[in-house]
Formats: structure tokens, sequence, C-alpha cells
């Protein structure tokens, strides 16, 4: 630390010399017309005895990643958004006063350049300076290695440091955003309508979660950070609306790890005259596409596996899942009694003797299926008691036509055929209420408004949910949800 405050005292007195020569080290008059990129791109295929004499003048700007002096020259390894590039500094060609200067920079400074191509005797594209200024004095220094910046903890806290040394995070954040806006263009190539719903709700619902509570002053009421959109998305397919998505930001009090941050990204979508059934197709057709742009192919690594996302993707319903990977028969599932003592006794799970069948059904999934689910596969038939808001399946009423996709062990997305029955959707309304008295801080809140929606008639109607972060995650071969948010939710620092 003292020698972080040395560094930081030289560099503050580097700033009062600037400023005492009459140099701005904060200028904000240098106008930039290329980039690194652009310059690569444009020189790529030319030789050493193509750019000799070139006479094509760049202006560029860019942090200083590192250099290398001889006494009256220098080469920097200039940075910028599209890339690197190197620049060749000589004192006959700058003048002997702004060489001066120019020595006074540090790495981390930011210059701006003006100059023209040439290559170095090692065939280096390079740029010959005529003019550098400086446009930014850093007061700290780069990590040592600036290309090996590592500690995670300060990769996620000082997400500008890790974007700036480390070229391959760039590089997942860059394929983050072209993955959402693939996403959004595959949308309204479909005739879905983008639209935007509140983020602040007076009743939190959509999703079994517990939420964040904030409060509004002029109005004297708490009010909920959404968990989901679902219920308004719902009630503009009410409104005759018959496809529409968001992409939105959620925000759930739950626990941080590996695959949960409190406030993350998700895409619902909600079509009218459609199943669960259409919108498995749909899933595939997606996530396929999506990723066929982003990975050019199907086959893609994951960790130190490959995950095959060639379709049709395999279905299997919650009781075969668990029979396929639990070694259990049917017949234990069927019954309350032998299932609770088959994940009590032999599974080990601490649950509340009270547990509904469904809960307990899902609790065993949870522990048997889910991590054991690498390729892609629909799980169908949840039972009804965990699914609110779920329309139940017409032959048996005790499992709802939803269905959770997984993909290398994660849940990716959920949906299901719409529950419309207004009767049948107050009922588990107040089925939920029951849960959230007893205890279940999760449970679904009552919605009178949504209630009185549904009794103008939401036609028969489907919808799903995708979590955005999960699926950056798989296409960038990323482990932790925290390498694909640009700014995770992190303890505070220690003091």
């Amino acid at each position: 630390m003292e020698e972080l405050n040395d560094l930081l005292q030289q560099r503050r007195a580097k700033i009062d010399t600037f400023i005492s020569a009459g140099v701005n080290p904060f200028a904000n008059d240098f106008k930039v017309l290329h980039n690194a990129g652009q310059i690569n791109d444009n020189h790529q295929q030319e030789s050493r005895e193509d750019l000799e004499g070139s006479t094509v003048e760049y202006r560029f700007a860019g942090r200083i990643m590192a250099r290398r002096d001889f006494g009256k020259a220098a080469f920097l390894q200039l940075q910028d958004g599209s890339g690197r590039i190197q620049v060749y500094v000589a004192k006959k060609e700058i003048g002997d006063d702004a060489f001066d200067y120019f020595k006074k920079l540090d790495i981390g400074d930011i210059v701006g350049v003006c100059g023209v191509p040439f290559r170095t005797q090692t065939d280096e594209l390079s740029i010959r300076a005529g003019e550098v200024k400086l446009l930014t004095k850093s007061l700290l220094p780069l990590p040592e290695k600036w290309h090996g910046l590592t500690d995670v903890e300060t990769r996620y806290r000082q997400r500008y440091l890790d974007l700036m040394v480390n070229p391959e995070v760039r590089e997942v954040f860059r394929k983050r955003s072209r993955i959402v806006n693939l996403i959004r263009d595959f949308m309204l190539e479909h005739d879905y309508l983008e639209v935007e719903t509140p983020m602040m709700h007076q009743i939190a619902g959509g999703a079994t979660a517990k939420p964040f509570v904030t409060r509004h002053n002029t109005l004297k009421m708490d009010l909920f950070l959404r968990i989901a959109p679902e219920l308004y998305l719902k009630r503009l397919v009410v409104g005759g609306f018959d496809r529409v998505f968001e992409i939105n930001r959620n925000f759930r009090n739950e626990g941080i790890s590996i695959q949960h941050n409190p406030e993350f990204t998700m895409m619902e979508f909600y079509q009218a005259y459609a199943t669960y059934d259409d919108l498995m197709d749909f899933s595939e057709q997606l996530i396929c596409h999506v990723t066929q742009q982003v990975c050019g192919s199907l086959v893609i690594p994951y960790g130190e596996k490959t995950v095959d996302l060639t379709p049709p993707w395999e279905r299997l319903t919650l009781k075969d899942a668990i029979v396929k990977y639990g070694e259990v028969e049917l017949e234990l599932l069927n019954d309350r009694d032998r299932s609770l003592a088959y994940a009590t006794d032999t599974l080990g799970l601490e649950l509340d003797g009270h547990i509904g069948h469904g809960k307990l059904l899902a609790e065993i999934f949870d522990e048997v299926v889910e991590p054991k689910l690498w390729n892609p596969v629909f799980i169908t038939q949840y039972p009804t008691e965990i699914s609110p808001l779920s329309r139940k399946n017409d032959e048996n009423p005790d499992v709802v036509d939803r269905f959770e996709l997984f993909i290398v062990g994660r849940e990716l997305a959920n949906a299901f055929s719409e529950l419309n029955n207004p009767i049948d959707q107050k009922q588990r309304f107040l089925d939920q209420l029951k849960e959230k008295a007893a205890g279940d801080e999760e449970a679904h809140a009552m919605d009178e408004d949504y209630i009185r929606a549904l009794e103008y008639g939401l036609p028969p109607a489907a919808g799903e949910g995708i979590g955005i972060d999960r699926l950056v995650m798989l296409l960038t071969n990323s482990a932790s949800i925290r390498d694909v948010i640009l700014f995770p939710q992190m303890r505070p620092e220690a003091g």
C-alpha cells in the first residue's frame, strides 16, 4: 500500500508539472477520426514495401498498455475499444519539447496520436507518430502484468480494470450484447411486440420468490422491485396484444452463487392461441439460431466437455426423469409416504413432514435429476401444487401443462400454457396465501386486479421466461454468472 501511495504522489506531481508547462493533463480537444481496428483492417494485407513512404494519416486515441524506450525513440502499445496497435515515437519526428513531455507519460495514460502506417523490421504493423498528445493522465498504475489480472474479487469489484487488461473479458460482453440483439431480432421477425412494464409493483407476483421492498414517500406505500413481469405481460394479452415480449431486469432477494445474482436479466414472452408444446418448438428454434450465429456450431464447448444442441431435444416428464436418474420405481413416486421416506432416508433431505406431494417430488427432482441434465432436455408435467399460474392438464389435474428447459445441469427456461380461468386462478392464489401464512416467504400473493383482468377474458395462451445471463454463460463458456454480468452484486469492501 505504501508503494502504491508513492506512485500516486509521483503521478500527481507530474500533473502539476504538465499544468505549469501549459499542458492540460485532461484535455478534450483532440479530434479522433479512426480506431486501431480500422487501421489493422486497412493494412493487414500490405507488406513493408507496400507501406514504405505511405502518406495515409490516421488520428486515433487509446490507453498506453506497454512501452519500450530506446533513448531517442520508443514503442508504445496503444489500446482502444476496437483493439491494440503499436506506435513508434521518435524525437526527430515530434520535436525536442514534445519528446521531453512524452518521456513523462506513464503506462495507463490516454493519448491521442497522429501518424502514418509502416511495418517494422519484425513486420509488425505500426504507426509512426507525428504528434502525441496527452488526453488523460492516470493516477493509479495498471496491475503489474497488465494482461494477467486474475484475482477474481478484484476483477468483479473493479470491472473497469478487468475490461481494460483482459481482452477475453471484453469479448464475453461483446458476445452478450450480440446475443441479446439476436434474440430481439428473432422475436421481432416472428411478429412479437416489444414492450416495457413496471419495475416497481404494488404486489410481488409472477413468480415464487422473496422480493426486495422499497418505499414511495409521496404515496406513503411500500413497493416491491419486480420478481417477474408475467402478470403485467398477460394483462397486455387480455388487452389484445397477441404476441408480446420484454427483455427485463428482475430482482429477487435470494442468495448469491455461481448461478444466482439478486439482479438478473430475463426475456419473457407470451403468445395467444399457443400451447406449451408450441413454445418447446419455438425455444429450440430460437436458441439454436442464436447459438449458430454466435458460436458457428450447435456443438459447443462448456467447461471440459461439449454440449450438443442439435435438435430435436429430449422431452421427459418430471416423474420419468426421477425414475431414469434416481433409479426408483414409478409406484414409489406415486405414493406420497414412500416418496417422503425416500427423500429423507435415502437422499438425506431435511423436509417438513407436512410437505405436499407435489412440492416433495420437486425437491427429489432437484436433488437427483437436475445436476445430471447436460444436453438440452425439456422436463414436463410439473405438479399443480408448485405451479400457481399454470393451466392444469386436461387429463390429469394433479399436473400442469408446463416445461422447464435444462442445459448443463441448470434451468434455462420456464414455460407453460397459461391459466386463464379466473375462478381457478383465484383459488390457487388463496392456496398460496395459506402457504404464506404458514411461513413460506416465496409464496405468491393475491393480485385482485389480475383476477379482474382474467374475468374480462384472457385468450388461451402460453408464455415463457428465458434466463439471459445463463444463456450467455452457456454460449461464452463461462463458469459463473458473475463472469457475464458487468457489475455483479458484491459484499462491501473490507474497510
